[in-house]
């Protein structure tokens, strides 16, 4: 049976078989005896998206990753990271401290700081995504959706799906379905709701390139 640790652009945490290319964390939110969630869904406000290899270092899963055999932070997993970024995650400076780098460059850049910091960006998030804000999805129009930036997810009926060259991408655990107008694919919908945090839509809109999964047609990679 796989673990309670796949997460949806919602930021919801499933049991699904799929892995998807990133890992991450918000925490320890989990038994690791049981290998089971614990009630909270994040122990603090810094959700990262983490390589799921890096210099050859091994983890258990929901396991005990720290010394003296306790629980270390609970490992997540995400398609790629326009559903990461969506849920409200940002890159590791550890592992990836590059696009890290990049990421907060970009948010200093549109909210005009000289000097950003991960905590403000941290902050931010928290307010602003709905799993930890616990606030309805902003709502959006047809014609705005055209205008976010490549890598933003939006809800069309409750479903989620991905910006990319213009037109919208159905998300699921495995991958990307076929492209799909943005008229198309919101017509008769009522129910049109912007998923990616607005901070994260602004740094994707500042130039920060988000990583696919293969299914939506690019050829990135972590």
């Amino acid at each position: 049976m796989p673990l309670q640790n796949r997460v949806d652009p919602f930021g919801a945490i499933h049991a699904v078989p799929e892995r998807g290319l990133f890992t991450g964390n918000r925490g320890i939110i989990h038994d690791p005896e049981t290998k089971t969630l614990l009630k909270k869904r994040w122990a603090l406000p810094a959700w990262i998206i983490c390589v799921c290899e890096y210099q050859g270092r091994r983890r258990e899963p929901m396991g005990r990753n720290r010394p003296g055999g306790k629980a270390g932070w609970t490992e997540l997993f995400f398609l790629d990271e326009p559903t990461a970024l969506a849920a409200g995650h940002r890159p590791c400076f550890f592992c990836q401290r590059a696009r890290a780098t990049e990421f907060l460059r970009c948010f200093g850049e549109t909210a005009a700081i000289a000097e950003p910091r991960a905590p403000q960006v941290d902050a931010r998030l928290h307010k602003e995504r709905f799993a930890s804000s616990r606030k309805p999805l902003p709502p959006i129009q047809a014609e705005e959706i055209a205008r976010l930036p490549d890598g933003a997810m939006v809800a069309v009926g409750g479903m989620p799906f991905a910006v990319r060259g213009g037109v919208l991408l159905r998300w699921s655990f495995a991958g990307y379905g076929k492209p799909v107008g943005i008229e198309t694919a919101t017509r008769g919908s009522t129910a049109l709701a912007l998923i990616t945090p607005a901070t994260t839509v602004a740094v994707l809109a500042a130039g920060f390139a988000p990583i696919w999964h293969a299914s939506a047609g690019g050829d990135q990679a972590p």
